[in-house]
């Protein structure tokens, strides 16, 4: 059996209201020098496959479903 982590960020430039949201909100909690806070997906997939066909598949899953390709981008890791 092979787990995959699959991280899906935003790409550089696109608006992270979110991640603002919280920066502000660690802010007015009294935590200081807090540059930034991005939001991050992950999503952890089990298969039992071998890993080079894990990888494929969960690089597949992302460009059909998980991850917006305008907007995202996504990195799998094996476990």
């Amino acid at each position: 059996m092979v787990k995959a982590d699959i991280r899906i960020e935003l790409k550089h430039g696109v608006a992270d209201p979110e991640g603002e949201n919280t920066r502000k909100a660690l802010e007015l909690l009294g935590f200081k020098g807090i540059k930034s806070v991005k939001t991050v997906k992950l999503f952890e997939v089990e298969m039992d496959a071998e890993p080079e066909e894990a990888k494929e598949a969960a690089e597949e899953m992302c460009r059909r479903l998980l991850a917006n390709p305008v907007i995202q981008t996504f990195r799998v890791d094996l476990k």
